[in-house]
């Protein structure tokens, strides 16, 4: 119990208890061994930190407890709200001399010299024997923490009353005092005379004390002559010089809540646009500080401004704020200059080009005054009485025809290509020379619909001409049919010529077995012979071919692509 015990307050514990004390928390966490118990009975969780089950110092049992996390029982009753001690009253009237172990600095039985709330005197109440204190009303009570600190416990309200009639008071003496002191005229020298005075008065009247709590009343009427802040006072002439705005104007933000209107700065105090839209400035009580800035003379004072800046760069001496009379002075002249300059040079253009009768013209009351001229139009639109007004014209030259054509240009609009031309010639260039109808037909048969058009034209052509053409295949039938039709008299075919069965090519050819084995041992004859025997012989030979002697021929030609060329049958047929 000694080495728990050790172990909770802090103490040094051996290694072996350190141990034992480890392996027994290890083992309540794993439930092998019963939980540790506080003084009321009750099981404490063994998995809550070590940091929270041990106590502070100061509130230490030497027991496992979890009594320091829980709020503190009292073992009373608190004090109710109408239950206080008598704050600052006295027990009966103030002695009148000096009693033995009374506070040496008021002289009060209730407490010491080194408790004393009262200022600490020149000379104390046991060595002047006057001035002193009453004793207090001492009781003795019980309360809580913060019963204790509570400052307004025990306050009477009444008692503020005094203050309220203190503060008129001082208030009426010093209206009063100001206004005799402008009815006087008094001067600053009078003041501090006056103020020397009354220090050296009061310093004789006082000798018990130190200070008195009435120079602060002094100090109070002779700080009317400073100036208060937020304004320059002159108490003789009564003229306040504003630097701030006062609590009856309006402040720039609350002339519209509207959350998107004119931005407000609250660094520099300043709304550069108008707060409320759609309204004359004239009509507005607060217009933007640009209205403010660019009305009255303001623009003309930046007017002058910028003249000095440029006269500075240029090297002449000019300023505005060291001598702005000079400055005026100097823009006036160069402002006459200027116009000066302008009417020379407006002269002298006119003079070398001319054009002078277009610059006069008539005042703008005659051009769009009044006239007395009547005129009756018709239902149709026509005029049946008077002179029509004449049609305003722009500034443009109007039924102007350039390069011989007879209409404007713009007067076309070419859909193909979505360009503006001329209605003449459906041109559409503008500096192009008119060439009527013909310039009409040629821009169409060059447009790109014209071109599609004939080229599907020719294609259809084409087309036609083709199924019209025979092929040559074609054509050497008919050749073929016509020759055969001539040579019906013969008995055999004659050579370049083919019978009716061969130009039929779905009709089967039907061959003589035997003249077929004799053309084909023929052909093998051929193939041995060499070249000279082979041209001496075909020139003996007949020159009409029959379909066995073509059958052995294809038969017996070779075939480079056979996989069957080379071979050679013995059988004879």
């Amino acid at each position: 119990m000694s080495n728990a015990s050790a172990a909770l307050q802090g103490g040094k514990i051996s290694r072996e208890e350190f141990r034992r004390q480890k392996d027994l928390d290890a083992a309540r966490k794993a439930g092998t061994a019963p939980a540790a118990v506080d003084e009321e009975g009750n099981a404490i969780n063994p998995h809550i930190p070590e940091y929270i089950t041990k106590a502070p110092w100061y509130a230490d049992t030497g027991k496992p407890s979890l009594a320091h996390q829980r709020i503190g029982r009292s073992d009373g009753p608190a004090l109710k709200m109408d239950e206080w001690y008598e704050r600052g009253q006295t027990a009966g009237p103030a002695a009148k001399k000096y009693r033995k172990g009374a506070c040496e600095n008021c002289g009060a039985m209730t407490h010491k010299k080194k408790d004393c709330l009262e200022r600490p005197r020149k000379k104390g109440a046991k060595f002047t024997n006057t001035n002193i204190a009453p004793d207090e009303v001492i009781q003795n009570f019980a309360s809580d923490y913060d019963s204790k600190r509570d400052r307004w416990n025990g306050y009477d309200p009444s008692s503020y009353k005094n203050v309220v009639d203190e503060y008129e008071a001082t208030e009426a003496a010093r209206k009063k005092f100001r206004e005799e002191e402008i009815d006087n005229q008094t001067s600053n020298a009078d003041l501090s005379t006056a103020k020397k005075l009354a220090k050296k008065e009061k310093q004789d009247n006082d000798d018990d004390f130190g200070s008195s709590d009435e120079d602060e009343d002094d100090e109070d009427k002779y700080a009317e002559a400073a100036d208060q802040i937020g304004q320059k006072l002159d108490t003789k002439t009564r003229i306040t010089v504003r630097n701030l705005r006062i609590r009856e104007d309006t402040a720039k933000y609350l002339h519209n809540l509207d959350a998107d209107s004119a931005y407000y700065d609250p660094k520099t105090r300043s709304m550069r646009d108008a707060p409320v839209q759609g309204m004359a400035p004239e009509d507005m009580k607060f217009a933007g500080d640009n209205f403010q800035r660019f009305s009255g003379d303001a623009t003309n004072i930046q007017k002058l401004q910028m003249f000095a800046w440029q006269s500075a760069q240029r090297g002449n001496n000019v300023h505005m704020l060291a001598n702005p009379t000079a400055g005026e002075l100097l823009h006036k002249e160069f402002q006459e200059k200027k116009e000066v300059l302008k009417d020379t040079n407006k002269s002298s253009i006119l003079a070398r080009y001319g054009g002078e009768e277009h610059l006069e013209r008539l005042p703008r009351e005659l051009l769009n005054g009044q006239t007395e001229d009547y005129v009756e139009y018709s239902r149709s639109g026509q005029i049946v009485k008077g002179r029509e007004k004449a049609v305003t014209r722009s500034k443009y030259d109007e039924d102007v025809y350039i390069n011989n054509h007879t209409a404007i240009w713009g007067s076309f609009y070419d859909l193909s290509t979505g360009q503006w031309g001329f209605a003449c010639c459906h041109s559409v260039l503008s500096g192009s020379y008119c060439t009527g109808e013909a310039g009409k037909t040629a821009n169409s048969s060059s447009s790109v619909q014209a071109l599609l058009e004939s080229a599907a034209k020719v294609k259809a052509i084409e087309e036609a001409g083709e199924k019209e053409r025979k092929s040559l295949k074609d054509e050497h039938v008919e050749n073929l049919l016509k020759l055969n039709g001539k040579n019906k008299e013969k008995d055999g075919p004659i050579y370049g010529n083919r019978p009716d069965d061969m130009l039929n090519q779905d009709k089967e050819i039907e061959l003589n077995r035997d003249k077929l084995k004799k053309a084909l041992a023929e052909e093998k004859k051929r193939k041995d012979l060499n070249e000279n025997e082979a041209w001496e012989q075909n020139k003996k030979s007949k020159t009409d071919v029959s379909q066995e002697e073509l059958e052995a021929y294809r038969l017996s030609r070779q075939g480079y692509d056979d996989p069957m060329a080379n071979y050679k049958d013995t059988e004879d047929y």
